[in-house]
């Protein structure tokens, strides 16, 4: 028994050690937001403007395209976005929105991985890894506040489990509508969180339950009953009595046999040992369940109709998915940071005592195969994959020196530790942010900063019909010029704007992110696509397909050009 001491002395260090983990994770969170805002930022904040406005039409108010519909996925974030850009210090205030997310995120992490670990030591060394490696998916976008609320439904599910109070089942409850009308888009992830645990229930009753056996000795058992009827009936007969008291005994050596069977299977599928998985319990599982079939009617507490269950669906069903890059299936031989944190997690499964827990091992999997279908769910895989590495390396770490973690939590929370740490976190954050320090909030080289302004002075812009790229539209909306294309990609594609031919099984209508595809790749047909939508100016970089080809022909006339950006008029519509 410890003494009131050495309790006291332990509480102080795991406070100080709190403390010193977030303090980390914020100066991490502050380093890895990126100070150059990406292309769906712009148009956020114009469609919040909108919705502020015009309430949610469903209508598109930004591209010159007529009766486009506009189904408004993230319409709260959107709105949200507005609000700080327009009264709280504009791209400043998104910055720093950004970096609140961020902050927010990290936090999660740790909580949510010391739940998991019971460990202070790993669980701020993972969250501090896992946030790094998110760098590339922090921004000023919708998914910056779906992460963290996903990570919290990983940490309440948890709770749930152990505890089983009504908090975490409301919680819950309300994390699913919030992502409805934050990130509709992802709202089919949030089921997916459930799966592993409820896969593991499911899995666990199956082997728990010989069921081919039981159904066997229930036949047995059956029939063992018809032989004592026909005994009380034929009492007065003495060779039937005979002849049905042997197959009662027949029955009955059976029914021993197959119990038999019953006991060494159980025996057999009782402890886990044996094997490199482990099956955990819980018996407020079935709260659970409840939570899980109350959730997906949650999706209707939106003003998006039944757009929650239906549009990740329709998405992957475009052609989208085969030129947006955070569409495209992830290349594992590319992925490092990711190749060497599994395979770390291999070697210690392969080659220790250590066991995974089966909700682990599918969690893994899942997302593992998400992942590769679409390199979008990798932040999902460094998320919630880097939870369960969590766990098992807290395990194998506690297997070969129990005492190992106690030692390296005390040494950190004394001065030089405290000191040393935050000095290595500091040079880290310095050698992330000092690039950053002169960068401007929207990179002139990306956007036609110079070049919208021109239209904006010299071109009637409101009536003119601009070819423009993909990237960069979302740019020229939000200085109110209207775009032949931007990255709210659903939009300019059937699934979204056509209707559904149910013969020919699939959505007919105008493909106009087909006919960008056509034009910014192959080129060649450029005029063809121009004179169907009635083109009349195009902007293009200097440095595109595009440009060289129209650089060349008489059809078109230069009118202006900046280093990056190049503005052609069509002197020529047949």
């Amino acid at each position: 028994m410890l003494k009131q001491k050495d309790i006291k002395l332990n509480k102080q260090t795991k406070i100080a050690f709190e403390i010193l983990a977030i303090i980390c994770l914020i100066i991490l969170a502050i380093a890895i937001t990126p100070k150059v805002f990406q292309n769906d930022t712009f148009y956020t904040i114009k469609i919040g403007q909108s919705i502020r406005q015009n309430g949610i039409d469903y209508k598109d108010h930004y591209s010159w395209h007529k009766d486009l519909k506009y189904l408004y996925p993230h319409w709260m974030y959107d709105v949200i976005t507005s609000y700080i850009y327009d009264y709280c210090g504009g791209f400043t205030g998104l910055y720093i929105a950004t970096i609140a997310l961020a902050i927010f995120l990290g936090i999660s992490l740790y909580y949510t991985n010391k739940k998991i670990t019971e460990n202070q030591v790993i669980s701020f060394l993972v969250s501090m890894f896992q946030l790094y490696f998110m760098e590339n998916y922090t921004a000023a976008r919708a998914q910056s506040i779906t992460f963290p609320l996903f990570v919290l439904t990983i940490l309440m599910i948890e709770k749930l489990l152990e505890t089983g109070k009504t908090r975490y089942m409301v919680g819950l409850i309300v994390i699913p509508i919030l992502i409805a009308n934050l990130h509709s888009a992802v709202f089919p992830f949030y089921f997916i969180l459930f799966l592993p645990y409820l896969g593991e229930d499911i899995i666990k009753r199956i082997i728990k339950k010989p069921r081919t056996i039981i159904i066997y000795k229930k036949i047995l058992e059956k029939q063992k009953q018809i032989y004592l009827d026909k005994i009380k009936k034929f009492e007065e007969s003495d060779i039937r009595i005979e002849e049905y008291k042997e197959k009662t005994k027949d029955c009955e050596s059976k029914i021993k046999a197959e119990n038999l069977k019953i006991e060494k299977y159980l025996l057999k599928t009782k402890d886990l040992d044996s094997y490199k998985l482990r099956i955990a319990t819980s018996k407020n599982i079935k709260k659970l369940y409840i939570v899980f079939v109350i959730c997906l009617f949650t999706g209707l507490l939106t003003p998006l109709k039944d757009m929650p269950y239906t549009y990740t669906y329709r998405i992957m069903k475009g052609n989208t998915t085969q030129a947006v890059s955070e569409h495209q299936p992830m290349i594992l031989i590319n992925e490092k940071k990711i190749l060497i944190s599994y395979g770390i997690l291999l070697a210690i499964l392969i080659f220790t005592k250590t066991k995974i827990r089966l909700r682990d091992l599918l969690f893994l999997t899942g997302l593992f195969i998400l992942s590769i279908m679409t390199r979008r769910q990798e932040s999902m895989l460094i998320l919630f994959g880097g939870i369960v590495f969590a766990r098992i390396i807290t395990e194998f770490i506690q297997r070969k020196n129990p005492k190992l973690l106690t030692e390296v939590q005390e040494y950190l929370t004394t001065m030089f530790g405290e000191i040393g740490i935050l000095i290595i976190v500091l040079l880290m954050a310095i050698k992330m942010i000092n690039p950053k320090i002169t960068q401007p909030y929207i990179d002139e080289t990306s956007y036609p900063v110079e070049a919208s302004h021109w239209i904006k002075e010299k071109l009637d812009y409101k009536n003119i019909k601009l070819f423009n790229d993909y990237n960069y539209g979302s740019y020229l909306l939000f200085e109110d010029i209207p775009v032949f294309i931007d990255s709210r990609c659903d939009l300019y594609t059937p699934e979204f704007n056509g209707t559904y031919n149910k013969s020919k099984k699939k959505f007919i209508g105008k493909d106009i992110f087909s006919d960008f595809l056509n034009v910014s790749q192959i080129a060649t047909w450029y005029d063809n696509v121009f004179k169907e939508y009635g083109v009349t100016h195009v902007i293009t970089g200097t440095s595109s397909k595009l440009n060289m080809l129209i650089s060349r022909d008489p059809l078109y006339n230069k009118i202006y050009s900046d280093k990056n950006f190049i503005i052609y008029e069509r002197v020529m519509n047949e």
